[in-house]
């Protein structure tokens, strides 16, 4: 299982991000992203403080573990500048907070990310035709979720993303340890949104090659 959307402590999540980690470790999980949600609010503070943790005990685990952030609620023509100083302070991976049905996202969110060049968007909702095309282009992944509530659009997502070939990714929006999932429940997740099973492993693959192309700018 490979989960580059997961909340700790230093945003709404319930668990420090060493036990996080161990969590997932302990599940099978081959890696994880901490992305706590930020704005300019907080971003210099929760970055760096990530970036120490996982330097700290990435030599003590046998997962991938990569700091990240989740720009979450800004405004559409802040997030550029959000995204690369996210990059600056040394977020790997780095998620907005797509236009989910279940919260006042405001609307342009989707594609003010894509455009800005955001690794992931979260649980994009009702994502235009357009900007499908455009995280195709751009080679963005649309995020299926195993979260409640943000999962309410995943087969839209999926039917989408696949009818133009965007790229999409699995993620678990962990926020308690309880949302985490084995590599099996990942599998049945994208089945109900209506992924083929002939399709479902490039789903996952797509998120190692994210990964890979994360680490080369290392």
């Amino acid at each position: 299982m490979i989960d580059l959307h997961t909340h700790s402590i230093f945003s709404d999540g319930e668990l420090i991000p060493f036990e996080l980690i161990r969590r997932a470790e302990a599940i099978g999980y081959s890696a994880i992203a901490i992305t706590d949600h930020m704005d300019s609010s907080n971003i210099d503070l929760i970055i760096p403080r990530i970036v120490k943790a996982i330097e700290k005990i990435r030599s003590a685990v046998s997962i991938e573990v990569l700091p990240g952030a989740e720009i979450t609620h800004v405004p559409p023509e802040l997030i550029p500048d959000l995204v690369k100083e996210a990059r600056r302070l040394g977020a790997k991976i780095v998620v907005v907070h797509g236009e989910t049905i279940v919260e006042p996202v405001r609307k342009g969110t989707n594609r003010a990310a894509i455009e800005a060049g955001a690794d992931i968007i979260s649980h994009p909702g009702l994502i235009s035709t357009e900007d499908v095309l455009s995280a195709k282009e751009k080679n963005v992944l649309l995020e299926i979720t195993s979260r409640k509530g943000h999962c309410l659009s995943n087969g839209y997502v999926a039917k989408e993303a696949m009818r133009f070939g965007a790229p999409l990714c699995l993620n678990t929006d962990s926020h308690s340890p309880s949302d985490l999932i084995t590599k099996d429940t990942a599998r049945r997740v994208l089945l109900a949104a209506g992924i083929e099973e002939s399709r479902i492993d490039s789903v996952f693959e797509n998120s190692r090659h994210l990964i890979e192309r994360v680490l080369r700018r290392i």
